[in-house]
C-alpha cells in the first residue's frame, strides 16, 4: 500500500528520498545540466531535503561537449584548426585529466559551410585532425568523440594527413583534398604519424550502422545532404572502394561493411582502421563513460528528457538509454521533454513541460525554458506527495 505522510516519504529507512536527474540537451535552448539544476529547484519547493544529484547527458551529438566535461570535472578549450574548406577557425573541445571530448562537428560539421558551398568532393576532415594533434600536445590520451553533422565524404583522409598519415599518388605527389583525391591514391605513408598516437584510446559515438560503400554507404545515403549532385556520387563511392583497397594491400585491417564505417562519410572507418577505434552507440558510450549507473542506482526516481520526445527516442537516444539503466534497479522513469508527440511507453510517464500554447522561439527561451521545467517538476512532485510513493 502507498503511504501519504510526507515525512515518511521523505525519509524511509533513514534514507533520504534520491532523485537523479540526468537529461539531454534541449537543443537551441538550455543545456544538460541546465535542466537538470531547473528540475531540482521546482522539485525542492516541494521536499527541500531531498537529495537530487545532476548528472549531465548527451548523445554523441550536440551538446556532447559540454555535458561530457562537465561530467568528468573538466574545462572548455579552444585550438586553431581548419574548417571543411581550408579556413581558419577557432574549434572548443574538452578536456578532464587525459581525456579529451570532442565533436567533430567543430572542425568539419555542415553548419561551417554555407549552402552554396558545400561540395564534399572538395571538403575535407583535415581540422579534425588538428584538433586531435592540439589535445595531444596537451597529454590528452583518451578521446571521446562524437562524429555526427560532418559536410565531409573523405573517408577521414584529411583528418589522417593532419595526423602525419602520407597519402601519395603513382607519382609521388599528395593527393587532392577532399573525396576527389581518394581515387589517386596509390602509397600510404605512415614514417612521420604522430607517435603518440599508438598509445591513444579513440572511443567513437557512432549512431548509423552503415557501411562504407555501396547503394546503403557514405557516398549513397549521406553525401545529397551534404551539396553532392548526382554525377558526383559513383565517383565517389568508387573513389572510397579504391582507397578502402588500398588500405588493404598496404596492410590496414580494412573492413568495409564493419557497421558504422560510413558514419560521418567514412570517419567511422578512420577511426577504426587507422586508429584503432571503438564505434560505440552515442548514448551507451557516454553513459559508459560518465559512469552514469552508479548515481542512478539507489534512486528512487530518474528524471530525464530533450527537447522532443517522439518516434526517434525510441530508436536509442539518451532518455531511452538512461531509462535502460534504470529499469535494471526499478526504478521509476518520469520524462520531461520541451515536446511530447507519439507513444512513449518505454517510460513510466512523461509531461510537457509547455505550461501552454506558445510560439516555438518563446517555448525556446532559455529562462522561460527554466522556469517551465522548474514548475513541471513541482507539479509532479506535489502530486507524489499528495498520493504516497511505495518502493
Amino acid at each position: 500500500m502507498p503511504f501519504v505522510v510526507s515525512e515518511a516519504i521523505l525519509k524511509r529507512n533513514g534514507h533520504i528520498m534520491k532523485i537523479t536527474a540526468a537529461f539531454d540537451s534541449f537543443k537551441g535552448s538550455i543545456s544538460s545540466v541546465e535542466a537538470g539544476n531547473a528540475a531540482a529547484d521546482g522539485i525542492r519547493r516541494v521536499f527541500p531535503d531531498a537529495e537530487i544529484i545532476v548528472r549531465p547527458m548527451a548523445d554523441g551529438g550536440e551538446g556532447t561537449v559540454s555535458a561530457v566535461t562537465a561530467a568528468l570535472g573538466g574545462s572548455i578549450v579552444s585550438a586553431e584548426v581548419n574548417d571543411p574548406l581550408g579556413n581558419v577557425i577557432s574549434a572548443e573541445y574538452g578536456i578532464a585529466g587525459d581525456t579529451a571530448v570532442m565533436e567533430m562537428s567543430a572542425a568539419a560539421g555542415l553548419t561551417l559551410v554555407p549552402e552554396a558551398l558545400r561540395d564534399p568532393m572538395k571538403a575535407s576532415t583535415y581540422g579534425v585532425g588538428m584538433m586531435i594533434a592540439d589535445a595531444v600536445g596537451r597529454g590528452c590520451r583518451n578521446f571521446i568523440i562524437g562524429i555526427g553533422g560532418s559536410a565531409t565524404n573523405d573517408c577521414g583522409v584529411g583528418m589522417l594527413t593532419a595526423l602525419g598519415f602520407g597519402f601519395f599518388d603513382r607519382e609521388g605527389r599528395k593527393i587532392r583534398s577532399g573525396a576527389e583525391g581518394l581515387g589517386d591514391i596509390c602509397r600510404i605513408d605512415t614514417e612521420n604519424v604522430l607517435p603518440q598516437l599508438g598509445k591513444c584510446r579513440f572511443s567513437i559515438a557512432c549512431d548509423v550502422a552503415n557501411p562504407l560503400c555501396g547503394e546503403n554507404g557514405c557516398s549513397y545515403v549521406y553525401a545529397p545532404q551534404k551539396g553532392a549532385s548526382a554525377e558526383d556520387i559513383p565517383v565517389m563511392d568508387r573513389n572510397i572502394r579504391h582507397f578502402a583497397d588500398i588500405a588493404e594491400k598496404c596492410g590496414f585491417d580494412s573492413d568495409i561493411d564493419y557497421s558504422g564505417s560510413g558514419a560521418a562519410g567514412g570517419l567511422g572507418y578512420a577511426f577504426r582502421t587507422f586508429l584503432g577505434g571503438e564505434l560505440v552507440h552515442g548514448a551507451e558510450l557516454i553513459i559508459r563513460e560518465t559512469e552514469l549507473e552508479k548515481y542512478i542506482e539507489g534512486s528512487d526516481f530518474l528524471l530525464t528528457g530533450e527537447g522532443r520526445t517522439d518516434s526517434q527516442t525510441a530508436m536509442g537516444k539518451a532518455p531511452l538509454a538512461a531509462a535502460g539503466l534504470a529499469r535494471k534497479h526499478n526504478i521509476p522513469v518520469i520524462v520531461l521533454s520541451g515536446s511530447v508527440c507519439g507513444q512513449c511507453g518505454e517510460f513510466d510517464a512523461v509531461f510537457s513541460i509547455a505550461n501552454g500554447a506558445m510560439p516555438l522561439e518563446e517555448a525556446m527561451d532559455i529562462e522561460n525554458a527554466k522556469h517551465n521545467m522548474a514548475d513541471c517538476a513541482e507539479n509532479i512532485f506535489r502530486l507524489i506527495k499528495k498520493v504516497g510513493y511505495h518502493k
